[in-house]
């Protein structure tokens, strides 16, 4: 295996920060830049050419790598390639590289870092969600890198249209992907750069083809629960049991649950909406025995004089206490305090939504499962198994919080069609 020089790896890590990659997924940015190193010497292929990133990208499409890992991968040696351009003359490999000075970075890397200062500001300001920071900025990277000689004032609808055009072409990505990066390329040029994005015409579409959930029976999803262990089983019962989206599932607090009346209220979900779903009476148990445990578990924290839960938006500056009371507390709280070195408290957030991903695949392995399973297949499962049960397609929707009811009707392919087809008239019934 090729080692990146220590030099390359110390100024690459930089970048990462400049980029506000968090610090958790530095190893894993490091990781890929050692691999494509290690490919372009096994393979010939120069390491400093974006020619070489299509054949790296297609090699780990080759070894089945996740969507999420070769995202990943891409992002990791885009950013490469803009650690060349500043640095190009440097020599990695000196003997005193690990005394080399940090570099600085030049003025055209200065206004892009202006620019994600500006995306951060303006998600906050029109109340989007952190992942859509974190998905536009990637986006935005890779489009940085694809335009790397151009200044970002001069960025043009035709610099749009040629990368829109090489996703579908030489990356091969789903419609949805190529949706996704033009969403964030219009955010950009209409919220930060301030200008008009016109028409986009002329660019090569992603093929899109036809998606139809994976859906588990009701018996895998009860062996499931057989190898799952708490908290982690409760979080998927109300997966399933909820019909509930991974984050709205994490976020819950206290005060989200009616247990009188078995109702539970989503706030804030998905386009910022709230609902009301039923609570599974077959769960209050597990649910009254979670109030306890977060109680205690809040009570030793108010004697550790701990700094509150994580709070939304505004709400903490206009209520400085709520961030310790009760009814604010997370129904899944992490078993670690965060430290703000800032503020110089120690707060606590929700269970990482990557350990819940984590523990669903580990129980669907243990549990002889052949279906790719994550956290939103018990979502995919909830509805249609209540399609199944004749419930009408209206409340499906309503409880799934979809704000277009053509966007549940995808659950009409993961069942087996009872209706009558036969054309007859309500006369003669």
């Amino acid at each position: 295996m090729q080692l990146v020089p220590i030099k390359l790896k110390v100024t690459f890590g930089e970048l990462l920060k400049a980029q506000r990659i968090p610090v958790g997924q530095h190893r894993h940015y490091q990781r890929w830049l050692r691999y494509y190193l290690d490919f372009c010497i096994k393979y010939q292929f120069p390491s400093r050419s974006p020619k070489s990133l299509n054949n790296f990208l297609q090699k780990l499409r080759d070894k089945c790598q996740s969507l999420e890992q070769i995202e990943q991968a891409n992002l990791s040696i885009v950013l490469y390639y803009q650690l060349i351009k500043i640095i190009l003359s440097e020599d990695y490999t000196g003997e005193n590289s690990q005394t080399h000075a940090p570099i600085e970075i030049p003025p055209y890397h200065k206004k892009w870092q202006t620019i994600y200062v500006a995306l951060a500001n303006e998600i906050k300001v029109l109340h989007y969600s952190p992942n859509t920071y974190k998905t536009y900025a990637q986006w935005i990277t890779n489009f940085q890198a694809y335009t790397i000689d151009v200044e970002p004032e001069d960025l043009t609808t035709e610099h749009v249209k040629s990368f829109l055009t090489h996703l579908a072409v030489d990356r091969k990505v789903a419609a949805s992907t190529q949706n996704q990066a033009f969403n964030a390329l219009l955010f950009l040029f209409k919220h930060i750069l301030k200008k008009e994005f016109g028409k986009i015409t002329g660019v090569t579409r992603a093929r899109r083809t036809k998606y139809i959930p994976i859906v588990l029976t009701r018996e895998e999803v009860d062996n499931i629960f057989l190898y799952l262990e708490h908290p982690y089983q409760l979080i998927v019962k109300m997966l399933y049991g909820c019909g509930l989206r991974k984050f709205e599932c994490l976020q819950l607090r206290i005060s989200d649950f009616n247990i009188a009346e078995r109702i539970l209220t989503i706030h804030d979900g998905k386009g910022r909406k709230d609902r009301t779903v039923p609570l599974p009476k077959a769960i209050i148990p597990e649910v009254l025995k979670q109030f306890k445990f977060v109680k205690e578990l809040h009570q030793r924290d108010l004697a550790e004089n701990y700094g509150g839960v994580f709070m939304f938006n505004a709400f903490e500056h206009k209520f400085k206490n709520a961030s310790k009371e009760y009814l604010w507390q997370w129904f899944f709280p992490a078993n670690a305090l965060i430290y703000n070195s800032q503020t110089r408290l120690s707060k606590r957030n929700h269970i990482e939504a990557d350990e819940v991903q984590v523990q669903i695949k580990l129980a669907a392995k243990k549990a002889d499962i052949t279906k790719r399973v994550s956290s939103h297949t018990f979502r995919h499962s909830y509805a249609s198994h209540l399609l199944q049960a004749n419930f009408d397609i209206r409340t499906i929707q309503e409880l799934l919080g979809h704000s277009d009811v053509s966007t549940t009707m995808i659950y009409t392919h993961t069942v087996e069609r009872k209706t009558i087809n036969e054309r007859i008239s309500p006369l003669d019934f």
